[in-house]
């Protein structure tokens, strides 16, 4: 199967199977999405957002976030992974919101980035979710799925070079779907250790199906 062919294959899937796709964080507001996703970072969605329940009714807005100090937000945040990193970042987050941006959030990668906390990646998930800016995030999920049917290369060794791939050959007013799509294709079937490829339904095009089908259906039938 061609690139394109394989490409034409996964939006067709998921246009049809996945119409409405979204990120598993909730927020009402640019500025309590930033904050999820930058607690998010190698944290399940499922932890942030019980964490945020309480956080976001403590530190509604970033001026919030600005005038407080790390004994009264660490608190809220120390059941997260990294609870000293994050408690850091979201106080120098609010006070660069409120002394750059008039307590908005920006609405570019570039000044995202330029946030404490904020990378590539946490900068292209807000622009694509909020403004449907046609930019990919690459996560562990992103970053396994898309190689394993074969997207990209597996000489595409970092996240970057995946994105670079992905975004170049997904049409633009499908990319900030297609993120969620490859992220809940991987939190819930494609699984790192032990992919449910019996369940499924992108076996026809999958490269790592196709390399590994005697193996896995093997391995399905002893489990």
């Amino acid at each position: 199967m061609l690139k394109k062919q394989r490409y034409e294959a996964f939006i067709t899937h998921f246009s049809t199977n996945m119409p409405v796709a979204e990120t598993e964080l909730q927020y009402e507001n640019p500025f309590q999405l930033l904050v999820a996703v930058v607690l998010s970072a190698q944290c399940t969605d499922k932890r942030v957002n019980i964490v945020t329940q309480e956080l976001f009714k403590h530190f509604p807005t970033a001026a919030h976030l600005a005038a407080t100090h790390f004994d009264e937000l660490f608190p809220y945040i120390r059941s997260i992974s990294y609870p000293n990193n994050k408690t850091k970042h979201l106080i120098g987050l609010g006070k660069m919101l409120m002394e750059e941006f008039g307590g908005e959030v920006p609405s570019t990668v570039e000044e995202l980035t330029k946030l404490p906390g904020v990378g590539r990646k946490t900068a292209n998930v807000i622009t694509s979710v909020v403004w449907n800016q046609p930019n990919m995030a690459v996560d562990t999920h992103v970053f396994r799925v898309s190689r394993r049917l074969g997207l990209v290369p597996l000489t595409a060794k970092t996240p970057l070079e995946v994105e670079k791939q992905l975004v170049k050959h997904i049409p633009k007013q499908h990319i900030h779907i297609a993120h969620h799509w490859l992220i809940l294709h991987g939190r819930y079937v494609c699984l790192a250790r032990r992919p449910k490829c019996e369940e499924c339904t992108l076996t026809h095009f999958c490269k790592y199906f196709e390399k590994n089908q005697g193996k896995t259906l093997k391995e399905g039938v002893s489990s």
